[in-house]
């Protein structure tokens, strides 16, 4: 448990990050979500639209330290990946 002044305050202040960290995560998870489940049912228009606003998403929260940047870049490119393919 923390003793000092300064520990308590750092304990207060990881919760908070913890929590917004873990909203961001959720929000990323959703936006892919939408994207897998429009690949699935293979609709271009809407796959497309679903990747076009998770892209935004996924990259903010490598901004903001929830993901690494590569792992960022790789969903996105993944998911682009899968989503061309519908056209073929």
């Amino acid at each position: 448990m923390a003793n000092t002044t300064s520990a308590k305050k750092a304990t207060r202040k990881i919760a908070r990050r913890t929590a917004v960290n873990k909203a961001r995560r959720s929000r990323v998870r959703g936006f892919i979500r939408k994207v897998e489940e429009a690949i699935a049912t293979g609709d271009l228009t809407v796959a497309a639209a679903a990747l076009k606003a998770a892209q935004p998403e996924i990259q903010r929260a490598a901004t903001k330290g929830v993901m690494h940047g590569n792992t960022a870049d790789r969903k996105v490119s993944r998911l682009a990946k899968r989503v061309k393919a519908l056209s073929a």
